[in-house]
């Protein structure tokens, strides 16, 4: 058995007016630290992986750490036992659902993350898959996954890049928080934490903590939903003794 789990979850790659995780490179080096030499990245969200890999590359080096993209290797499921740490980018999540179940994946990074207790980052649809189900994402379902159930390595779900209400706007179009009380209509659906951009959610073992420059939206089934700025402990959120694993 390894250590306890670590997870930091960020709900965008780019923040308006910066690069490329510009915003969260800080949080990275604090969560990789000195132990991690090499990190392994899971570009399947996007179609061009090789460009995907490029950008990763560049920012992880520039950081200090190697970085290998699994869609290099020939033994995929082999690159994630050998990994010593985890990023899983953004893009499409169903394309990266899929992708993780077409290459048996879902049970192996599981292992990793939660018994080995490699440090698995995600950013945006790569956060998504780290909850219990992407069905709170916000992508067109352009493939069809196996299952929208996901890693599981939190029994709760995400809502990345969320946005409030602008009641300036005439776009009669669902908000973000009435489609997430949709999801919550429906019986035994877990929390909803709608991360705005340029926050992430860092889990250390059964401790919590939002960290960036915005806050977050917390949804509960049957609650209104309530306001939380950086630094709020959401270890409650972990204590869910049922989970829907894979």
């Amino acid at each position: 058995m390894g250590g306890p789990r670590r997870l930091l979850l960020i709900s965008n790659s780019t923040l308006h007016g910066g690069g490329y995780l510009g915003h969260c490179q800080q949080h990275i080096q604090s969560f990789l630290g000195q132990k991690v030499k090499r990190v392994l990245f899971i570009p399947y969200a996007l179609h061009d992986r090789d460009a995907y890999a490029r950008t990763a590359r560049e920012k992880f080096e520039s950081l200090g750490y190697g970085l290998d993209s699994i869609h290099e290797s020939c033994d995929p499921v082999e690159a994630v036992r050998k990994s010593e740490a985890i990023f899983i980018g953004g893009g499409n999540t169903f394309r990266l659902l899929k992708a993780l179940y077409d290459n048996s994946l879902i049970h192996e990074i599981r292992k990793r993350v939660l018994e080995d207790g490699i440090p698995y980052m995600g950013s945006s649809a790569g956060t998504n898959v780290a909850t219990v189900s992407i069905n709170t994402t916000n992508d067109m379902p352009i493939v069809y996954p196996p299952s929208l159930k996901a890693l599981g390595l939190v029994p709760f779900n995400i809502n990345p890049h969320y946005l409030d209400p602008d009641i300036k706007r005439t776009h009669m179009g669902e908000t973000r928080e009435e489609r997430i009380r949709q999801y919550h209509e429906e019986p035994n659906t877990p929390p909803v934490l709608g991360l705005r951009e340029g926050t992430m959610l860092l889990v250390e073992g059964d401790k919590a903590t939002l960290q960036g420059v915005t806050g977050a939206r917390l949804f509960l089934r049957g609650k209104k939903p309530t306001e939380h700025e950086p630094g709020t402990d959401f270890s409650f959120l972990l204590n869910d003794s049922n989970p829907l694993n894979p």
